[in-house]
């Protein structure tokens, strides 16, 4: 992870200038690519955890409302420690989601104020190049996230009256009655996967930019 932050922190130095061409300004763009570098990573990490805890809280819906089952107890106490954990992993993603959009509206905005300073039009050119080039695959995240927030909390409250539910009718008929709500909120999770995976693909497209040496 080092070696990646200083990589891009490289690149960063050499699109916004040293030091000694713009007096202390490099030191504050490259820290500012390092935030930005590790919000990227933050996210990707998040929505990676989110994805493996949807599909255990699924799991364990779909055990809770299996017909017959013979320890509703059990199975609800778990169906709520995984609903506890989407709950946790949820409001993680959306946290890291803003950082990482604040952070690199602020990188940009600082990059393209510095840009303008360059005597050497090469270098003018190429900074403005790659600035236009980044911005753009960065802006694609929060673009392929639309309406994901709306969707999850939507989500997620349903999982929470489900869970609300049985709390008070814990029994086979309870539990019964709830099952084509129960099953159709698989379903529903399931289709929050699917419309994680855009983000997800946004954000190795930075990545491969970032650290795959490709011009």
């Amino acid at each position: 992870m080092k070696v990646r932050n200083q990589s891009l922190a490289l690149i960063t130095m050499l699109l916004l200038g040293t030091s000694s061409f713009l007096g202390g300004c490099a030191t504050t763009g490259m820290d500012r690519s390092v935030k930005t570098s590790s919000s990227i990573r933050d996210v990707d990490s998040e929505i990676r955890k989110i994805m493996v805890q949807i599909d255990a809280t699924s799991k364990s819906l779909d055990s809770l409302v299996v017909a017959g089952n013979p320890d509703l107890k059990k199975t609800f106490n778990a169906y709520s420690d995984q609903l506890d954990k989407l709950d946790g992993e949820g409001k993680r993603v959306l946290k890291r989601m803003e950082e990482m959009k604040s952070h690199s509206k602020e990188y940009f905005a600082e990059w393209e104020k510095q840009g303008v300073a360059y005597k050497n039009p090469e270098i003018s050119a190429l900074s403005e190049e790659r600035r236009t080039k980044l911005a753009e695959i960065y802006a694609r995240v929060p673009a392929s996230s639309a309406g994901v927030k709306s969707s999850y909390l939507a989500y997620l409250t349903n999982l929470k009256e489900i869970q609300s539910y049985l709390s008070n009718d814990l029994t086979p008929k309870g539990v019964e009655g709830i099952t084509p709500v129960a099953k159709k909120a698989v379903v529903d999770m399931a289709a929050l996967k699917d419309s994680l995976q855009p983000v997800i693909a946004a954000l190795d497209e930075i990545k491969a930019e970032l650290y795959s040496g490709k011009k």
